[in-house]
């Protein structure tokens, strides 16, 4: 299914973007339900492993709860050389952030994260604040063509490009045409690539609810057309690769091109934070510093999560990413060993069990919080309507007894609330 972008009259593009008044209307009910029974909104106080003292007051006296949440793939999140790194780089400044736009003045250790980054991911690498400002600004650029000799593209969002990536879609319809199609159709794709000069792609590397793009499908489009791809890889970094690089990037070729961006989190599996923009060519990299609105105008990452992520690079370059990966696949193998899902065999660290009703799935995650499990209750907007699942973020960090448990809980839960057993037809 795509969707259409045509000019008006007056040779500005026109279509409609923006639902927000709908998307609130119709999800808070769903979001007013779970937060009743606190699985949102909620506090805690991260202590060993995926352990979270739940609630407010002295960690001793709080409730134990084991975590499914968090996005920390390898569990670096409390490693305590990332967390050295952070205090160890204010101390060096005495300062945490330096209010200055970044095309006139940057900490020195900005700089030196940069080009460790550089070299691990073997790309001329930018860091942001975070993952969704790489995004933002990177996407005017884009569309305006300046990345692909003047010539504004086509951009193609995939249907499922995470909201980080879609919510830009007006800007980039004010600059040229956009068009959306159905999740990973290669075959929509293409069929654009045959009818327009220049084509962007944009999608994510890892999707955020589970699966991923087919790479060596979207390179071979490259190949033959020219198509420029955009890929946001925020959930594939250090999971994949000898040295992390990705999902994405494990993929390419060691010369990433002018051809292809990948963008990436710092914030999950790389356990710091900010985010990464990877780009292939020196012109590039020179428009990105110049004219990326986020980058140029004070929005540089504070001291302590850049000595995070010095921390973090560390890790990357010593034997221990290595054995932090291995552990990662033998938990995802745990997992769907006892429970089936769409993602099952595949070696991304995110399932989603699939409920149907948000009544349904919102009783079942409050019942596996009250047995002392914290899942993601997931509905619309992220999913649609009557689509409600439970996600689970299995980590190297869980032990072998706590995914087993949290698969026993599962299967209980749903039969009990549901009346029927899993998978649910």
């Amino acid at each position: 299914m795509q969707q259409q972008i045509a000019p008006t009259d007056g040779g500005h593009l026109s279509g409609q973007f923006r639902n927000t008044a709908h998307a609130i209307s119709e999800s808070r009910p769903y979001f007013d339900a779970p937060q009743m029974v606190d699985l949102m909104a909620v506090h805690g106080q991260s202590t060993t492993g995926r352990t979270i003292a739940w609630g407010n007051g002295p960690p001793e006296s709080r409730p134990q709860v084991i975590d499914f949440v968090r996005c920390s793939y390898l569990g670096l999140d409390n490693h305590p050389v990332i967390v050295a790194g952070a205090i160890d780089a204010i101390e060096a400044h005495r300062s945490l952030h330096c209010s200055c736009a970044r095309t006139r003045l940057n900490f020195d250790l900005l700089g030196e994260l940069e080009q460790i980054l550089s070299e691990i991911f073997c790309a001329r690498v930018l860091v942001f604040s975070s993952g969704m400002l790489a995004n933002l600004g990177a996407m005017p650029i884009l569309a305006s063509g300046q990345l692909t000799g003047g010539r504004k593209p086509v951009v193609v969002f995939d249907q499922f490009a995470h909201i980080s990536l879609a919510c830009h879609k007006p800007v980039v319809a004010d600059e040229t045409r956009v068009e959306t199609i159905v999740h990973n159709d290669i075959d929509a794709l293409e069929c654009l690539c045959r009818e327009n000069p220049v084509v962007v792609y944009v999608c994510d590397g890892v999707y955020s609810m589970g699966g991923y793009s087919p790479i060596k499908e979207l390179r071979q489009l490259q190949e033959r057309y020219g198509l420029f791809l955009y890929i946001d890889d925020a959930h594939g970094i250090s999971i994949f690769g000898r040295q992390g690089e990705g999902f994405a990037r494990s993929q390419f070729p060691e010369a990433l091109g002018d051809r292809t961006i990948i963008a990436a989190s710092l914030a999950k599996g790389f356990g710091a934070s900010g985010g990464v923009l990877m780009l292939g060519v020196a012109d590039h990299e020179v428009l990105f510093r110049r004219y990326s609105l986020p980058y140029t105008f004070s929005v540089a990452p504070n001291l302590a999560a850049v000595g995070a992520a010095l921390g973090s690079c560390k890790i990357h370059r010593s034997a221990e990413l290595g054995q932090r990966q291995r552990r990662l696949a033998q938990s995802i193998h745990l997992f769907d060993h006892r429970i089936a899902t769409a993602e099952q065999g595949n070696s991304v660290p995110i399932r989603t069990i699939t409920i149907g009703s948000e009544a349904n799935a919102i009783a079942i995650a409050k019942a596996l919080l009250d047995r002392g499990f914290y899942t993601l209750v997931t509905f619309f907007p992220t999913l649609g309507q009557e689509r409600a699942g439970i996600r689970v973020c299995v980590t190297a960090e869980h032990e072998v007894r706590d995914i087993e448990r949290l698969c026993d809980v599962i299967l209980q839960k749903i039969a009990e609330i549901t009346g029927k057993p899993y998978p649910l037809r």
